[in-house]
């Protein structure tokens, strides 16, 4: 609380709370399929797989997600409302009802001419269906996998231009584009990519660049070539990408994200986030031709890339890390995914959810804030009689002291040398001393635990931590607002998790409202079919019906 007040002046630096929750009561386990047996109906681990918010409304519109669990995907709406007040609203319920369909996937897309909402969404039956949202119908289907579909995501320069992760080891690039509804697979990223099923994949903000990753423990990036704007009778087949490595990570990778030109990285087991570059890589500089893509056939090189040489020695290395953040609590689950907030004018804030109901928050701003903060107390110039400012957002600790286990004198000095160590100065303890001069060894203990970046193999811990109370959560994943005031997770027990900074009435609050998604009355048509089994379980105030509100 002592936080949050003193942010009161500064919402820049304000992280997400809890705002409110609900769970749904998913019908899948009254399904009867081929491959379910009669005595394996009862699923007891329902959940939301996926949750996206819809990126292409004007500002000033009221934000609206889509959570997809197994069989169904729930669009809501959120409003700034009281404290008292549930901010969600409920304006769509879709049921598939394909036998063979599980869900895992989703992401958004759009009609660029009558600006109608389309979600895609994909899972075990290897398709990727394609709803208008607005009018609760199927639109298209696309079809080509091989095996299930773990991700889908949507090109930042067209939203016409999606992308499907599979267990075939392939990446398709497709488009929504009615010039090409014959052939809507314009491109195959394969061949000697990946060995394993992929699960996770992401554009560059550039929409030239691609990254992949899955089971095989493998980061391939690639360059996507230009995509044919008319109908084409094959897709283009992109056999090597530019980039491949399978250093960074010791487990299956779950979660892969550019940061600028940046990559975050997680893989099971690992409980921990890896922020990296590729030495050479640069997004402005033009695309690498499919010649230079360098070629599988030394398999003892577990990096190749095209952007730099191992042979030269300004570059020893192809790949350097950068960062790690802690992610506790996760153990071998897997399908983990992390969020990464980062638009103009904001701070780029890092979101995950772990398998003990820890929503864990840092915010990028921070790291290098921090370190401007122990630059200028390093400073031979400055007067050593003026006290350096501390950033508002740089709280101690308040925690009740400890006793010492034993009667043993404990050297303050001690405790904080062994988390801090200044580099490039003559007397390694000066920084050390001027904040012991004021804060206690915890505090500083803490500081440096969340925000030194000194060491790239020592875990960042959370900025923030939010516990979610009631049954044992686990997030799935997490998905931002486009103006940053909201934060959704969506996981197991099929919940749904509300975060929310800038409350009505702040000074980020703006009035939003003329969603492109509106409500409306509930229809169904083929596999498109509204449910109401929605139940208000722990929503308390969620209604089952959606209510008109245009």
């Amino acid at each position: 609380m002592a936080a949050s007040a003193a942010l009161q002046d500064f919402p820049e630096w304000e992280l997400p709370r809890l705002r409110s929750s609900f769970g749904f009561e998913d019908d899948y386990r009254h399904l009867r399929t081929k491959n379910r047996p009669e005595d394996e109906q009862e699923d007891k681990d329902t959940e939301f797989f996926d949750v996206k918010f819809y990126p292409y409304d004007p500002d000033g519109a009221e934000p609206v997600f889509a959570a997809v669990s197994k069989k169904h995907i729930l669009v809501c709406r959120l409003s700034q409302t009281d404290s008292n007040v549930n901010p969600c609203e409920v304006i769509r319920i879709i049921r598939d009802d394909d036998e063979e369909a599980t869900n895992c996937s989703c992401c958004w897309s759009k009609d660029v001419e009558t600006e109608k909402p389309l979600l895609c969404v994909a899972g075990s039956d290897a398709r990727v269906k394609v709803y208008d949202i607005k009018e609760g119908k199927l639109f298209t289907t696309l079809v080509g996998h091989g095996g299930e579909i773990n991700d889908l995501s949507t090109s930042p320069q067209n939203p016409r231009v999606i992308a499907s992760a599979s267990d075939d080891t392939t990446i398709r690039i497709w488009s929504l584009d009615p010039a090409h509804a014959k052939q809507p697979c314009l491109c195959l990223l394969g061949g000697e990519g990946h060995s394993w099923s992929l699960l996770s994949t992401a554009f560059h903000s550039s929409g030239r660049y691609m990254l992949s990753a899955g089971h095989d423990q493998v980061v391939n990036l690639w360059t996507i070539p230009d995509l044919p704007e008319q109908h084409v009778d094959t897709p283009i087949v992109v056999h090597y990408p530019h980039f491949s490595t399978s250093d960074v990570h010791v487990g299956l990778i779950d979660c892969v994200a550019f940061y600028g030109d940046l990559i975050l990285s997680r893989a099971c087991h690992e409980d921990k986030i890896v922020l990296w570059k590729i030495e050479g890589f640069c997004s402005e500089d033009p695309p690498p031709p499919p010649s230079t893509a360098p070629t599988a056939y030394d398999q003892s090189r577990t990096t190749r890339s095209a952007f730099a040489s191992i042979y030269s020695p300004s570059c020893p290395s192809l790949w350097v890390r950068l960062l790690q953040f802690e992610t506790p609590q996760c153990g071998p689950q897997f399908f983990l995914r992390f969020s990464l907030l980062h638009i103009h004018g904001q701070h780029p804030v890092l979101v995950f959810c772990n398998t003990k109901s820890e929503i864990l928050m840092w915010d990028m701003a921070r790291l290098s804030g921090y370190q401007k903060y122990i630059d200028q107390i390093r400073d031979p110039n400055r007067d050593p009689a003026v006290k350096v400012r501390r950033p508002a957002w740089l709280q101690p600790n308040h925690h009740k002291t400890k006793k010492p286990v034993s009667d043993n004198p404990v050297d303050p000095l001690g405790v904080a040398s062994h988390t801090m160590r200044p580099v490039g100065h003559r007397d390694p303890f000066d920084v050390e001393r001027y904040l012991l001069e004021e804060q206690t060894p915890d505090t500083v203990e803490s500081w440096q635990a969340k925000y030194d970046t000194s060491n790239p193999f020592k875990p960042i811990r959370p900025h923030k931590i939010e516990k979610f109370g009631g049954p044992r959560f686990l997030g799935r994943q997490v998905t931002w607002s486009s103006a940053g005031e909201w934060c959704v997770i969506a996981g197991s027990q099929n919940t749904v998790i509300i975060m929310q900074r800038w409350p009505k009435g702040g000074r980020h609050y703006s009035s939003r409202q003329n969603s492109h998604v509106p409500s409306e009355v509930p229809s169904r048509q083929g596999t498109a079919a509204v449910s109401t089994s929605f139940s208000a379980g722990r929503a308390s105030t969620l209604s089952a019906q959606p209510e008109a509100v245009m």
